[in-house]
């Protein structure tokens, strides 16, 4: 979400201004970079100390990076499968919904926004 050009830092919420560093790409693409030296130093360090493990497998080194890397693949693979079978139309609740019914037009606020 950026700022409206109207919008003063001073007139948004305490955390709101504290994060409108993340308004610059160039700020999101630093901590993109920095997760992603993260990530290679943890898999780096896999390698530099011994485990003891309960399975074969767990010997192998950056197995929980794999691992975890390929068991969110899996889950978001499976979730676009599941998406073909159990997607409803936009309107499925529309009937029992309660802003599909009518409400009296006398009832009814209505405001105008002179621009």
């Amino acid at each position: 979400m950026s700022i409206d050009q109207n919008d003063k830092p001073e007139d948004l919420p305490t955390l709101g201004r504290a994060l409108l560093w993340l308004d610059t790409k160039k700020n999101v693409d630093r901590i993109v970079y920095g997760l992603y030296i993260v990530c290679a130093i943890l898999f780096t360090a896999d390698f530099l100390y011994h485990k003891h493990v309960y399975l074969g497998v767990e010997e192998f080194p950056g197995f929980y990076a794999l691992y975890g890397f390929f068991m969110c693949a899996a889950l978001v693979i499976s979730a676009k499968i599941m998406r073909l079978f159990l997607k409803r139309p936009e309107d499925y609740y529309a009937p029992y919904d309660v802003e599909s019914e009518k409400y009296p037009e006398d009832q009814l606020e209505r405001k105008t926004h002179d621009g």
